[in-house]
């Protein structure tokens, strides 16, 4: 799976070592036991990861159907529905591959294994960087009213290939150099330890070289955590903490900025929420993979199950974007409601409103911020 994953695949009865679904494989100086049972390899993750695709499907599908649908009426925000969508959809439609891995073996050979983790990786990272452009869009809408129109149109146009797609394409360099399919009854011989892999099973991983694998494996967890919640999540935090001062102020639309305050809270704590445990837990295993903390068996057991259980947290953010970034806002649910029933009538609807509508102005850019805030 993603390389910073570290959900344990459990290697039955003769296995002493981790195997995470990142690739990475993980050591104590010492054999210690299983903190998960097989069982939750077989029949949680794959029942979690299941859940994720259903609702990430419909979710981000629909919003691509009505993003389709109505051709003529792209605003900014717009655009941004539009990306992050198809990265949602992307990634959640590389989760049914992880779910038949978890729950018996990888059945789809070396080249499916290098492409599910390319394309999982390059839109776990995409996503979670579009976020940071959508705050950072709405910055420059609510706080640059006046003059932020051209610099939002180059951002949404232009600038995300760069900040976003290309980034999260460098990204997935790893998977294209480590990835690959190890078949049951094999020996590997990793961080001084020989093991065998039990009975027929077939995994997808990432394997690293004998003399260097801790320090790629760390490197590639921090990559995550830096490139994948710190930075997008300091950029997040930050335009949305200058949004609510901005709104706080004034006495003006109160009921309408109470409502964009409170969507803006909402989206910065299902952020956090959904993200921060996961990258506490890898962080600290990191810790502990370099003995910065002391490792003792009781202590790997627990972050393995925190990293099990949080990284189901973390991918299920997915399934909320389409509800925070599009379906809480008003005009999104006219489209969706004319794209469902693709009638001549409301494809006029949609034209008359394009019409009314006209070019975007700076005197209602606190009232479309507020709209935008709860889209």
């Amino acid at each position: 799976m993603d390389q910073d994953m570290d959900v344990t695949y459990q290697f039955f009865e003769n296995s002493t070592d981790n195997f995470s679904e990142s690739g990475d494989f993980e050591f104590g100086d010492e054999p210690c036991g299983r903190a998960l049972s097989s069982n939750f390899s077989k029949i949680f993750l794959p029942t979690v990861y299941g859940i994720i695709f259903v609702l990430g499907v419909i979710g981000n599908g629909l919003v691509v159907v009505v993003m389709g649908y109505q051709k003529k009426v792209k605003t900014m925000t717009d655009k941004y529905r539009l990306h992050l969508s198809v990265a949602d959809l992307l990634f959640v439609l590389t989760l049914p591959f992880w779910a038949v891995d978890a729950a018996s073996s990888w059945y789809f050979g070396g080249f499916l294994c290098v492409s599910v983790h390319t394309i999982y990786t390059v839109n776990l990272y995409s996503s979670v960087l579009i976020l940071a452009f959508i705050s950072l869009d709405r910055y420059l809408a609510v706080v640059r009213a006046t003059n932020s129109q051209a610099t939002r149109k180059l951002l949404a146009s232009r600038v995300i290939y760069v900040g976003v797609w290309l980034p999260a394409a460098v990204l997935t360099v790893p998977d294209l150099v480590f990835a690959r399919v190890l078949t049951g009854s094999s020996h590997i011989h990793f961080f001084n330890h020989s093991i065998e892999t039990a009975d027929s099973r077939i995994i997808c991983q990432r394997i690293y070289p004998l003399d260097s694998s801790i320090i790629w494996t760390v490197v590639f967890r921090f990559q995550h955590i830096l490139v994948g919640f710190v930075l997008p999540g300091l950029v997040i935090l930050i335009c949305y903490c200058i949004i609510i001062a901005k709104l706080s102020q004034g006495t003006k639309g109160q009921a309408l900025k109470k409502k964009a305050l409170k969507t803006t809270v909402i989206l910065i704590l299902c952020f956090f929420t959904c993200w921060l445990p996961y990258c506490v837990g890898i962080f600290l295993d990191n810790l502990i993979m370099l003995n910065v903390v002391t490792p003792s068996c009781m202590l790997q057991q627990a972050v393995e199950k925190w990293i099990s259980i949080t990284e189901a947290l973390a991918y299920f953010h997915c399934c909320l974007n389409p509800i925070l970034y599009a379906f809480l806002g008003v005009k999104f649910k006219k489209s969706a409601k004319s794209a469902l029933t693709a009638g001549s009538r409301s494809s006029q609807k949609v034209t008359l409103m394009t019409k009314k509508r006209g070019p975007i102005s700076s005197i209602s850019t606190e009232s479309e911020s507020s709209s935008v805030l709860s889209s």
